[in-house]
């Protein structure tokens, strides 16, 4: 059963672009690092609902399981990417989900 992670963000003022950039493609990274993490995916809010409530930016990871969310969080290239990632935040919220479809 596919798990789908999802992040989202909303960088600090203070943090450049070019470091938001450089971020994304650490976050990227993880998957050749962490055999457990499937797929990465990334992008900005387009909505026009205007009901983002500040986030900007969503990273969505895929999973064969909730077990290998635990050893994706558990893994040594996640930690390190995590503190350098998680201090760039002014508010993050992360969901794990199955995808279901509707019968």
């Amino acid at each position: 059963m596919a798990v789908k992670h999802v992040l989202l963000a909303k960088f600090k003022e203070e943090v450049s672009p070019e470091a938001v950039d450089d971020l994304i493609k650490g976050y990227a990274n993880l998957v050749s690092l962490i055999p457990p993490m499937k797929a990465f995916h990334w992008g900005r809010d387009v909505s026009i609902e205007n009901l983002h409530e500040g986030f900007t930016h969503v990273f969505e990871s895929t999973f064969d399981g909730v077990e290998g969310i635990a050893e994706y969080i558990a893994h040594p290239a996640h930690v390190e990417f995590a503190n350098k990632f998680l201090p760039a935040l002014e508010k993050v919220i992360v969901i794990d989900y199955a995808p279901t479809a509707v019968n």
